[in-house]
């Protein structure tokens, strides 16, 4: 194994002979990835940087010919880099995330490059890490985690780090989809808790699965939680106990957790992102947590990561983590097979798989991460332009499986 020096960073060199050259802009977990993109017959140079690439410093690398990169979400891939990538005979490009709120999918579009994505393997991960993130701030768990190693705790106290009890409260969620059915699924399961929920439509599977749980709690003498699909964002923000945001990130939903919404809530509730940072105004949400001593809050994402706002890590009442909700090593090595086998896949001429579900692909979370087959269908799992492009699909029913 060698190694390269270019853009101003080390690159290490996988399969050195292989015809085709790709540019992964970070370290990937896992080696499945490497094997796929080997056995496409490529050469793959990974950077070793853990800063930030600018997009000159990949503008370098890329060079004369490249013929595909695997890029993260840290990046702005706009028109100007895809124009670098497309003149050195690029022909795909994926991104390491299931997010492309950093990419210019219309400028790849314009430069003929296809552009692949890392759904379908994040859900249950992020999901997880909401829901830690939502015990962890109801319950004081890092402030009083750092009182203890402080050495702060002399004696048990019956007022000692108070939180929010969860069970039978109302959970608010905007965004049913995969993520937020799945934490709402949880939570509801678990504390038996009352949902009120808003989404462009109604998440009719998630509504099946809950008045199934609902018939289980009639069967045990429970009662039953109520669910209800808000008419707008507004009730859910008012009526939360605890508020989980997991809508997309665009021009809507930019600052939607803005001052005056943030108002809006119970004054002891309980707010959780887990979806996009500059989904809240963080400068209001510092000022709304300075005001409200009792409000609390759980962040994975933050708007201009990874900088915070002033005041942010210094608030008693926000437990924040540095982005890592995916961060299991199942969806991580997941994401990165994925990625490969977007590339992988164009260069050989595969058309692009028509389904969301990945199991073909990388088998069932927190499996072995290997397909479920000894051959992957033959097709690119998610390429987000690939109509725009004019792309074949392949249907499931006739993938090799």
């Amino acid at each position: 194994m060698s190694s390269v020096r270019q853009g101003g960073v080390e690159w290490k060199v996988y399969n050195a002979q292989g015809k085709y050259r790709v540019l992964v802009t970070k370290t990937l977990v896992g080696d499945r990835w490497i094997r796929e993109l080997e056995n496409a017959g490529c050469r793959i140079e990974v950077c070793q940087s853990r800063e930030i690439l600018s997009n000159q410093q990949i503008a370098e690398a890329i060079g004369d010919h490249c013929d595909a990169v695997i890029g993260q979400l840290t990046e702005k891939w706009n028109d100007e880099l895809f124009g670098v990538l497309k003149k050195a005979g690029g022909v795909v490009y994926s991104n390491f995330a299931v997010g492309f709120d950093n990419i210019d999918v219309a400028a790849a579009t314009k430069h003929g490059i296809p552009v692949g994505n890392t759904p379908g393997v994040l859900t249950e991960a992020t999901a997880e890490m909401a829901v830690c993130l939502t015990y962890a701030a109801a319950r004081h768990l890092l402030e009083a985690n750092k009182y203890l190693i402080e050495g702060k705790y002399k004696s048990w106290l019956p007022d000692l780090f108070l939180g929010q009890q969860i069970f039978r409260k109302k959970l608010g969620v905007i965004g049913t989809g995969r993520i937020g059915s799945a934490y709402a699924l949880s939570m509801v399961r678990a504390n038996l808790m009352d949902l009120v929920y808003y989404d462009k439509f109604t998440n009719k599977k998630m509504e099946e699965q809950l008045e199934q749980f609902n018939q289980y709690l009639k069967q045990i003498g429970e009662k039953p939680i109520q669910y209800t699909n808000a008419s707008s964002m507004e009730q859910v923000i008012r009526e939360a106990d605890i508020l989980s945001l997991h809508p997309n990130l665009d021009s809507s939903t930019y600052h939607l957790m803005n001052a005056e919404r943030l108002q809006q809530m119970k004054p002891d509730a309980i707010l959780v992102n887990c979806a996009r940072g500059p989904i809240i105004d963080e400068v209001a949400l510092v000022e709304h947590c300075k005001r409200n001593p009792g409000f609390t809050a759980g962040l994975d994402v933050f708007e201009h990561e990874p900088a915070l706002a002033p005041g942010l890590k210094e608030l008693p009442n926000v437990v924040i983590v540095p982005h890592i909700a995916s961060a299991t090593f199942w969806t991580r090595s997941a994401m990165a097979t994925i990625a490969a086998l977007n590339i992988a896949s164009i260069l050989k001429g595969y058309p692009c798989w028509s389904s969301g579900d990945m199991t073909p692909f990388v088998g069932e979370p927190g499996g072995s991460g290997e397909a479920p087959s000894q051959v992957p269908p033959q097709a690119a799992p998610s390429i987000l332009n690939a109509k725009e492009l004019g792309l074949q699909f392949l249907q499931p029913s006739k993938a090799a499986l």
